[in-house]
């Protein structure tokens, strides 16, 4: 879980390290085994600076692809495809973003885009939503979700939007960033290990305009240990959730211990959320010391709900799927995703799918050869359906962070598109960020 807004990077470092490809036991696939990549776009050459927490969105009535991220120029970057990720108009800023940090996209049903991300403005840190209305190419309104406590905490904003328009968007506070400590990470970014934090949500019924005052989706406010809720809306317009929870070893400090990811539900808007259930305790648990969102939820065509998530031992890092078929009543045994344990990030995400599939990626430097970004498709029937597939043809420098976030989205069963960051030639001493689609045949 990082937090960009700080800026901090170790981008000096070994050049020679980054580009060697060495083989690793289990080496993924370039291509085939059921994935055709297609051209892959550097796509922020035209808004550059230091780039990461790549997110996206898709609007499948007309191949368009969106990918937001936080960098050109201390801004928040905007690419759009309207070919299904082949290729990308050139990128700009966002207006209002200066300073901004983790961007979320989201397109509505009536082809609205969404661009969500977190400022700091006298002295309050919270999210802010810029709204588009010809697909991109401006944004005519501003929405601040102006929080009632000053020099408050916030972090991590989530978005999701219901068949009805109606938007929800989850993010981390706290009413005192001064209990919040802050560590940076060599060769990550930074993260917290206490605080009062909190998982929180707020939604409009107009389109973003307004919002509602904030709920809390995390049990024991304004010191509940959670963080990063990633959210999904059933066709029913029931809210998933799926947070980072950390347990509180020191009630004076607010210290965090081992956390779990744990899955709550709401019938009612937000406005009460069923009692969190720990997705497979038994995999592992999370450390504070992840500087990567560490979580993410998808939602299949027959609302069958999946979560992947990584877990940590001093030795070793380890991605997980778990998969409910009960509304997230109960889940699974959590399924490796990832073929290694490395003790490296393994940055989770996964999307649903036709009924009873889901598609899992991740961006992790498993490799010594660096970063980059995989794909595997799954099935409640029958497992895994292959080995992972490496989508990413170049290695970015392991000690250059490619963001604590990448994108993942379907325009089809099978056409993806993934957009990620990396840190390749010539711009080996920071992230780029890349985008390329992909056809899955099964």
């Amino acid at each position: 879980m990082i937090r960009t807004v700080w800026r901090l990077r170790t981008a000096v470092a070994s050049f020679v390290a980054a580009f060697v490809i060495a083989a690793a036991a289990a080496e993924p696939a370039l291509a085939g085994s059921g994935y055709t990549v297609g051209p892959i776009s550097d796509i922020s050459t035209a808004c550059p600076g230091v780039s990461g927490d790549i997110e996206q969105a898709v609007d499948p009535r007309g191949d368009d692809v969106y990918v937001a991220w936080e960098g050109c120029s201390d801004q928040i970057g905007f690419a759009v495809s309207t070919d299904g990720g082949s290729t990308f108009a050139p990128a700009s800023a966002i207006p209002g973003s200066y300073g901004a940090w983790d961007p979320m996209v989201a397109v509505g049903p009536g082809g609205t885009v969404y661009v969500l991300f977190m400022v700091t403005r006298y002295t309050r840190s919270f999210p802010v939503l810029a709204i588009s209305h010809d697909h991109g190419e401006t944004f005519s309104h501003e929405t601040w979700l102006w929080p009632p406590v000053a020099n408050n905490w916030g972090d991590e904003p989530y978005m999701a939007i219901a068949p009805d328009g109606k938007i929800y968007v989850t993010w981390d506070e706290g009413p005192s960033a001064s209990e919040v400590t802050i560590v940076c990470a060599k060769g990550g970014s930074c993260y917290f290990t206490a605080g009062d934090v909190n998982a929180v949500i707020q939604s409009s019924t107009d389109g973003g305009l307004t919002f509602g005052p904030i709920s809390y989706i995390s049990p024991g406010y304004p010191a509940s240990g959670a963080d990063a809720a990633p959210i999904v809306v059933a066709p029913n317009g029931t809210l998933d959730v799926l947070y980072q929870g950390y347990s509180i070893t020191n009630p004076a400090t607010l210290t965090f211990g081992p956390g779990y990811a744990y899955f709550t539900r709401s019938s009612d808007g937000g406005t009460t959320w069923s009692p969190p259930v720990a997705v497979d305790p038994s995999a592992g648990t999370e450390t504070p010391d992840e500087w990567w969102n560490d979580g993410s939820i998808g939602i299949d065509t027959a609302g069958n709900l999946y979560a992947v998530w990584d877990t940590q031992t001093s030795t070793t890092d380890t991605g997980w799927l778990s998969y409910s078929t009960d509304g997230g009543a109960s889940w699974s045994p959590a399924l490796q995703g990832p073929t290694d344990d490395e003790p490296v990030p393994h940055n989770m995400e996964v999307i649903g799918g036709p009924a009873g599939t889901a598609y899992v990626g991740w961006v992790s430097d498993d490799n010594p050869a660096g970063y980059a970004a995989y794909l595997r498709l799954f099935s409640i029937a029958s497992g895994w359906l292959s080995p992972p597939a490496q989508i990413s043809t170049q290695y970015g420098d392991p000690s250059v962070a490619p963001g604590d976030t990448f994108g993942l989205s379907a325009l089809s069963p099978t056409q993806l598109v993934l957009s990620w960051g990396s840190a390749v030639p010539p711009h080996r001493w920071y992230e780029s960020v890349f985008a390329a689609p992909v056809t899955v045949s099964f």
